[in-house]
């Protein structure tokens, strides 16, 4: 990967200073349907099982038929359990061909257990296949997301063409804090701090409704919140600050925001602020908002996040954000979303096929996202959608998981110019001091797992102030009992050789 640095480099300045790449790509078959076999793919990601599910499977099937001879099994899985699920799934070596991953939802350590295919592998068991059947993604993709999501030199995942930039911050329900006359208080929102007298007014005037819901990676410690770069992968210990200088590696407990922040998180939760279950629930923070006794969710942000939110939890004009923290970029954010070929597909070339379509074709694109014209979505131009009769059958609101996705359809509710809003917001962002640097575990695979474990049962406790940040030393004794010093010192060596070779 330290090859890779000059380019990332470069069109890391290019995408933040300059233009995204939106030009959409014709489709072209990597080769004539009819000379392919039959083949029915799976695709794997996280999102709740909608009613009109066959449709759309039989409806992108007959088109990716004509394309590539293929048909789709579309296998969404609760968020909730989509780790556990998908733990089991890996393990037990099922066969699989295309499967959501992020360096968020530990793509590195997926990739030092074998489980994903390199995708630009000459001499590897599929060959390469972003260059034999991804000509389409290459063309539209910046160089700097496939660059900084390489792993010990190579993409194991095809990275999202979205958002470059990060910023954490909340969504809340503007038309409950209308009612309650919060609107001046919100707008003048700056820290988590800030947000106390807030949810205790909500907590006060509305029982009956969760001020604030958390859940496990959905907190103010979240990576994208509290600005720390874990160097590829945040289920591995070991990170720098995003927002700072220093390249030392260190632990989260090191961090004095991180401890700060996870007192004041506790306090929330000993003030009834914070679902009761938040270190356990299932629910992702769309689908909490979408029961309707929510107030507030932590969120990862970007340009019309609030109303893009709003169209998939049914809250349409009732969700507003605020951004809370500065926008940043790291190589976690070029691996933030990506489609990986498992090692058990039994069709990786057509497994890339159909990814390198969701790179191209707006038609099928869309199909994926929004469902079918006139039934799931109606046409207010050649680019505006609004809801349709059946809406409510066949709304994933997972743009960001699928290919490219300003190729996507923009809602009504939302801004017209919502991707030159994209283009603004890459622009002028920080970038961590380990940009383009992406930790390989293969060398502590044994130590890494073994804290993958041991973190699995503390971190959702205390991010989500359902445990005592006192309780964050036994944490950290229990993790250098199981190698945290050994991966410590391996990023840090890591780190160093390809700060050196910059």
């Amino acid at each position: 990967m330290f090859k890779e640095k000059s380019k990332l480099g470069k069109s890391i300045s290019l995408i933040l200073g300059g233009s995204l790449v939106l030009s959409v790509v014709p489709v072209a078959s990597a080769a004539g349907s009819s000379t392919l076999a039959p083949y029915k793919l799976t695709l794997y990601y996280p999102g709740s099982p909608a009613k009109d599910e066959a449709q759309i499977e039989a409806k992108m099937s007959r088109y990716l038929t004509d394309k590539i001879n293929a048909t789709i099994d579309l296998i969404p899985i609760d968020w909730g359990q989509w780790d556990s699920k998908m733990n089991l799934l890996k393990a037990s070596r099922e066969p699989m061909d295309v499967i959501f991953t992020a360096q968020w939802n530990g793509h590195a350590n997926d990739v030092a257990k074998k489980v994903f295919l390199a995708l630009d592998d000459a001499k590897g068991p599929a060959g390469n296949l972003l260059s034999k059947y991804g000509k389409d993604i290459t063309k539209s993709l910046d160089p700097a997301f496939l660059a900084g999501a390489k792993v010990n030199g190579h993409n194991y995942g095809v990275p999202t063409n979205k958002e470059l930039a990060a910023q954490g911050g909340v969504i809340y329900r503007k038309d409950i804090a209308s009612q309650l006359g919060l609107t001046a208080q919100l707008n003048a929102v700056k820290t988590v701090n800030d947000l106390a007298p807030i949810l205790a007014k909500v907590k006060a005037k509305k029982p009956s409704m969760t001020p604030l819901f958390l859940r496990d990676g959905e907190t103010f410690n979240s990576h994208y919140f509290i600005q720390q770069d874990y160097l590829g992968d945040t289920t591995i210990e070991g990170l720098i600050r995003k927002d700072g200088t220093s390249t030392k590696v260190i632990t989260r407990f090191d961090d004095k925001k991180y401890m700060d922040q996870l007192s004041l998180t506790r306090s929330f939760y000993k003030k009834g602020y914070i679902n009761k279950d938040a270190a356990t629930t299932q629910l992702s923070g769309q689908d909490a908002l979408k029961k309707g006794n929510v107030f507030m969710i932590v969120a990862s942000l970007k340009p019309g996040k609030d109303a893009e939110m709003a169209i998939a939890a049914n809250l349409a004009g009732k969700l507003q954000q605020i951004n809370m923290t500065e926008r940043t970029v790291s190589t976690g954010e070029t691996a933030g979303s990506m489609l990986g070929i498992s090692t058990t597909s039994k069709n990786p070339a057509r497994a890339m096929m159909f990814i390198n379509l969701l790179h191209s074709d707006k038609y099928l694109n869309n199909l994926l996202n929004f469902g079918i014209q006139g039934e799931h979505y109606e046409k207010v131009s050649s680019e505006i959608i609004k809801p349709g009769p059946n809406a409510a059958n066949y709304n994933p609101g997972a743009t960001w998981m699928f290919g490219n996705q300003f190729l996507n359809y923009v809602w009504n509710t939302e801004a017209p110019d919502k991707w030159a809003q994209f283009k603004t917001f890459n622009k002028g962002a920080k970038l961590s001091p380990a940009l383009g640097f992406t930790f390989n575990a293969q060398p502590v695979k044994s130590q890494v797992a073994a804290l993958v474990t041991v973190r699995s049962k503390y971190i959702a406790g205390l991010e989500t102030g359902a445990i005592d940040p006192s309780k964050a030393a036994e944490f950290q004794k229990k993790e250098k009992a199981n190698g945290l010093d050994k991966v410590l010192k391996e990023k840090q060596k890591q780190l160093n050789a390809f700060l050196a070779a910059k």
